[in-house]
């Protein structure tokens, strides 16, 4: 059984709603695709704000695409505390009850109330990936990474089943370092 997953490192980004983008780039503003992601669909955008916390900001952070329903930023746990937000260990989308910040882009700013979050670690999957390899939409389980000096086992690994997912697994920019990865690494699973 093929047990390896990508490990892919998803740095600091935004997700803007409709709204959001129109106020921050102006009236009639569109999202510019830069470089697609290995998400079919998904891709990083030329358009980039400041992300503002109680105590700095984070300057020139990508978009990325397409507009979503609602604003989201996600920040390792390091970037969250260096601007001054405690934020949650959260699945993509489970927004409610998170921190806020301002974001400030060309044309505006926007205060979300709610939306930062330092992403949980996940494995993307088919359905038919998933069927492969043995595991089920919301399972958690544990990807071991090996590297010279920083071999690590993640645990607390979500598994997310859909249809226009590709097979990967994506973690922050702090557990990408404490696991020494470099280049092209892949992870095996572990149930």
């Amino acid at each position: 059984m093929d047990n390896k997953v990508l490990v892919e490192t998803s740095a600091r980004h935004v997700h803007v709603s409709e709204k959001d983008l129109e106020t921050l780039f102006g009236k009639g503003a569109a999202l510019t695709p830069k470089k697609d992601l290995s998400q079919p669909g998904q891709f990083a955008c030329t358009e980039r704000v400041d992300i503002v916390g109680p105590k700095r900001e984070l300057k020139n952070v990508s978009i990325l695409g397409p507009v979503r329903k609602e604003t989201q930023v996600e920040l390792s746990l390091t970037d969250a505390r260096s601007i001054g937000l405690s934020v949650p260990v959260r699945e993509s989308g489970d927004i409610g009850g998170s921190a806020g910040c301002k974001l400030v882009g060309p044309c505006g700013e926007v205060e979300i109330t709610e939306g930062v979050i330092a992403a949980k670690r996940h494995i993307h999957a088919t359905p038919a990936d998933a069927e492969r390899v043995g595991l089920s939409d919301k399972q958690v389980v544990k990807v071991k990474v090996e590297s010279d000096g920083r071999t690590l086992i993640f645990d607390d690994v979500v598994v997310r089943v859909r249809d226009d997912f590709a097979w990967a697994m994506h973690i922050d920019t702090d557990e990408s370092n404490a696991a020494g990865c470099a280049g092209e690494v892949y992870g095996e699973i572990i149930k």
